[in-house]
């Protein structure tokens, strides 16, 4: 990716109606693009403006492009950490950009943009408002955990600051299917240790509907997102 990113972005407002609102950033999963997660935006604070970012990587199949990815992933969920500090460091450097038009930045990722999101909020803890994970997880940095399937190196492991994040304790939602079939167990425990220990966490189980979001979640985040200190504003 070059140094200056400029992501294909599908807004819920035209930029003149965009300043002083708050800004919800979707981050959508492996193998999609900035459309999957945009009919989520109608049941959600219409307060918000939302920017669905496409992820940088095409992902091609005999010449046609069938979807995008944040970095590339191995057969084994392994990814390099090279690929993986890029693109952090690149959609945090987008972000950052939008931020001086907005009242407050919050996240919303669902798989792969789980990942993405807590990654950016491991970068800053203190800058966003809100984050919602869907059905994804959290990155290992420990050197000395089996669960690793995301492998990481110095470069990677110095853009977290987590004991900053669990001195500023962000408000998370985290919901999930307890028998999502994509998600490795050791990452789903991971995520739920490193998440207890560090933000204030509010995590909610939806039976049934395997990699993908219950309607019921979606009310469920849309009430976690209400209750930012800037509603009714």
């Amino acid at each position: 990716m070059a140094e200056s990113w400029n992501p294909t972005v599908r807004w819920s407002r035209p930029e003149h109606e965009r300043e002083g609102t708050d800004l919800l950033v979707f981050l959508h999963g492996y193998g999609a693009n900035e459309h999957d997660l945009f009919p989520l935006s109608q049941y959600l604070p219409q307060r918000y403006t939302v920017a669905s970012v496409r992820a940088p990587m095409a992902m091609e199949f005999g010449g046609v492009v069938q979807g995008y990815t944040w970095f590339p992933l191995a057969q084994d969920m392994g990814s390099d950490p090279a690929l993986v500090y890029q693109a952090t460091v690149d959609l945090q450097s987008w972000v950052a950009a939008q931020r001086s038009q907005f009242r407050s930045v919050s996240l919303l990722g669902f798989s792969m943009g789980m990942v993405m999101a807590t990654s950016l909020l491991r970068m800053e803890p203190t800058a966003y408002d809100r984050i919602v994970g869907l059905s994804g997880f959290v990155i290992n940095i420990d050197p000395d955990s089996p669960a690793i399937r995301y492998p990481v190196d110095d470069a990677l492991r110095s853009l977290f600051h987590d004991d900053e994040v669990a001195f500023a304790r962000p408000k998370v939602f985290w919901g999930r299917d307890p028998q999502d079939p994509i998600i490795p167990v050791e990452q789903v425990d991971y995520a739920r240790s490193w998440l207890s220990d560090h933000v204030e966490l509010t995590a909610e189980e939806y039976s049934g509907v395997g990699h993908g979001i219950h309607p019921n979640e979606i009310q469920d985040v849309a009430r976690f997102l209400e209750q930012s200190p800037h509603a009714g504003e």
